[in-house]
């Protein structure tokens, strides 16, 4: 366990500093410096660490082999970068446009997870495909999906440095989520 312990710890802290740097492209800083502090938590830490296998998400080993992750229900209640945390099923709009900067958060923190999780097989399209075929988007308001179906596909085509801008964020943000 304590093995595990030490390589979750670095996971994290590599996964962190990939959301710094791109939060740091787009005029972000101060979120990518707070991005994932709840996943230091001990609801967080200890059954992340448990289930950790380097490959992919302790959250989706945890839920493979106990049916649920505490893990998974405590960071998404505390991070306004997820979509669940803004998700009110009992609302007449279940899903809200989420504010700009959680939504480039968001962004940044899916591009940095892809590149840890992928590692040297990282490639900007793998980011559209797990968008097209694994996110929910039952969890995000129209604006929302629109918004990220361009800038993936944007992504794919001219690469991470060509659309993380603030400048070419902001207007894509204005054009989908702003009415």
């Amino acid at each position: 366990m304590l093995k595990n312990m030490w390589l979750h710890f670095k996971l994290i802290a590599k996964h962190k500093w990939l959301v710094l740097k791109l939060c740091t492209k787009v005029g972000l800083i101060w979120r990518g410096l707070v991005h994932d502090l709840s996943k230091y938590s001990p609801v967080e830490f200890i059954e992340s660490s448990k289930y950790y296998v380097g490959y992919e998400s302790p959250i989706t080993v945890a839920r493979e082999k106990q049916g649920y992750s505490l893990a998974c229900v405590h960071h998404k209640s505390k991070n306004k970068h997820h979509e669940e945390y803004w998700y009110d099923p009992k609302a007449p709009k279940r899903a809200p446009v989420i504010p700009y900067k959680y939504t480039i958060e968001m962004l940044c923190d899916n591009l940095a997870a892809g590149m840890v999780y992928k590692g040297k097989e990282f490639k900007p399209e793998v980011q559209l495909e797990y968008w097209k075929n694994v996110k929910n988007k039952e969890l995000f308001n129209e604006k929302m999906v629109d918004f990220f179906d361009d800038v993936f596909s944007q992504i794919s085509k001219e690469g991470i440095d060509a659309v993380l801008k603030r400048k070419v964020l902001k207007e894509k943000y204005e054009k989908y989520c702003k009415n």
